[in-house]
């Protein structure tokens, strides 16, 4: 089946693609999501201008995305999560709770599905996120990972370095010699 994507969809395609999916996630998933609509005849005569009334639409705002873009520039949110003695935080840190920071502590509002991780975000530490707002406007942020009760990736790491057994100095030069044994059924 031939569809005509009206948003970006990962592992399908970008938004006006023209692709071919397996009919019963076209039809009972894309179209009645509004994530698609058929690629029959008629919509592909419209698809020019469904992009002409599209990059309209983002030309008048491009200043906002532009003044967004600005505002989170040098700025660095943080994160509370729950985490583990070594780092590991318990679930992963999802443009949900991104989205929920950037309102919050920078009084920024977008929509949740136009941040993009890098990366699954499972550790304490420091990442960078982008915001996909306009093809023109280039909105990368930085994020920092922190435990609940204050943990830092750099704390972690330096207790794991602090309670590390001392590394021998010298390793024995000799292996231990094997003794030889018969096995059963060799002769």
């Amino acid at each position: 089946m031939e569809i005509i994507l009206l948003k970006n969809i990962e592992k399908v395609g970008t938004k006006f693609d023209i692709v071919k999916v397996k009919a019963g996630y076209g039809r009972n998933y894309l179209i009645p999501q509004k994530l698609a609509i058929v690629a029959n005849e008629r919509n592909r005569n419209n698809l020019e201008s469904f992009k002409r009334q599209e990059s309209a639409k983002l030309g008048k705002r491009l200043d906002e995305f532009q003044a967004i873009a600005d505002l989170l520039k040098g700025q660095v949110l943080k994160m509370e999560v729950k985490a583990g003695t070594s780092g590991k935080i318990f679930g992963s840190v999802t443009n949900i709770q991104i989205a929920r920071a950037l309102k919050e502590q920078l009084e920024i509002e977008v929509d949740r599905h136009s941040i993009l991780l890098p990366e699954n975000v499972k550790m304490l530490g420091t990442y960078t996120a982008s915001l996909d707002l306009h093809p023109e406007v280039d909105a990368k942020f930085d994020f920092v990972v922190v435990g609940e009760d204050g943990q830092t990736a750099e704390s972690v790491a330096a207790e794991a370095q602090a309670n590390a057994p001392a590394a021998p100095a010298e390793k024995a030069t000799e292996a231990p010699a094997e003794e030889e044994t018969e096995t059963p059924g060799e002769e």
